[in-house]
């Protein structure tokens, strides 16, 4: 599949004089090729560590992603932001669907490409994750022996919430029977219809009665904060069945048998705070690789202060650097 890729400068955050900036592509072992930004320090020379960054979930590169790559290259390392499977600039049809088991893959496959590029040293890669991808970053280090370092922020565990509803206020089997027959249900009338239904972006207009986390995702991807075009939450969605599978199909298994350094950290205001105090005492439970593992709250911040800094510079860019130095051998 030919990609389409915007040439212009279209990102939530300012462009760096720091930096050179390209658009990139790589494919997956699904055959699905990806777009990314590579963000390169401008005095760079000789193989740099590189990390790879995603999410937050329904996001597109240009908005938090990009800018966790742009500031992490700003401290130099070789950097990538891409946009999932079946997301903005990257292919995969039809559009607008996740899975544990690609998401998972393309990450990887961010790897891959890294570990290709003559200016990078194979051996110091890591990755972010933010939101949803904070649990796929997880996952891919469960699996991905090459890298070296793991950040989650502010991450949700899709799996568990798709299958618990949020605080888990749905974990029955009843209720989560009646939500499959819902989405099974939609797939006839979605191949009837010969498309897939829209479940919607974050709500707009905001209800005066949304709970506050609904009112932290509007206040991020609905307004020039965090608005963007290709933004899946800042428009129409995921597929309404787009992410049926998490139902059925729990990330973090093996979790604790992480070896490589990982860094979990989380506002401790954010309604979203119980999926990185979890993961953590899952991933230190039992485990004999404990030592490089860390939990980082950060004092009142919400959800969305980790995706662009919510105005009071909430992201912890020096603890990233320090973590990242030490733990690929910068």
């Amino acid at each position: 599949m030919e990609l389409k890729l915007t040439t212009e400068w279209d990102k939530t955050f300012p462009k760096s004089e720091k930096v050179n900036h390209e658009k990139v592509t790589f494919h997956n072992r699904y055959g699905i090729t990806l777009a990314a930004d590579m963000y390169t320090p401008k005095d760079a020379a000789g193989k740099m560590a590189a990390i790879a960054v995603c999410g937050p979930f329904g996001a597109v590169k240009e908005q938090s992603s990009g800018l966790y790559a742009q500031t992490m290259a700003e401290r130099g390392f070789l950097t990538i932001a891409f946009d999932p499977s079946f997301t903005g600039e990257s292919g995969g049809e039809p559009r607008y669907m996740a899975s544990p088991d690609i998401n998972t893959e393309d990450f990887q496959a961010a790897v891959d490409f890294l570990s290709v590029q003559d200016n990078v040293d194979s051996d110091k890669i890591g990755i972010i994750g933010i939101c949803g991808w904070g649990g796929m970053a997880l996952n891919a280090a469960a699996l991905d022996t090459r890298i070296k370092a793991t950040v989650a922020s502010t991450m949700y565990d899709m799996t568990r919430v798709n299958a618990k509803g949020y605080f888990d206020a749905d974990d029955s089997e009843e209720k989560r029977y009646e939500m499959k027959k819902a989405l099974n249900a939609q797939r006839i009338t979605d191949y009837k219809n010969g498309s897939y239904a829209l479940g919607g972006g974050v709500v707009d207009p905001l209800p005066d009665d949304a709970p506050f986390f609904v009112k932290d995702y509007y206040d991020y991807y609905k307004t020039p904060r965090g608005y963007h075009a290709r933004s899946l939450n800042s428009n129409g969605g995921w597929n309404v069945t787009g992410c049926m599978s998490f139902i059925n199909q729990p990330i973090l298994q093996y979790s604790n048998e992480i070896r490589s350094a990982v860094l979990v950290m989380h506002g401790e205001k954010a309604h979203s705070c119980y999926f990185s105090r979890d993961a953590y005492a899952d991933m230190i439970n039992g485990s004999k690789y404990a030592d490089n593992k860390e939990l980082m709250i950060i004092p009142g911040a919400v959800h969305t202060d980790l995706y662009d800094g919510g105005g009071k510079n909430a992201i912890p860019f020096e603890k990233l650097t320090e973590f990242f130095k030490l733990n690929l051998n910068v």
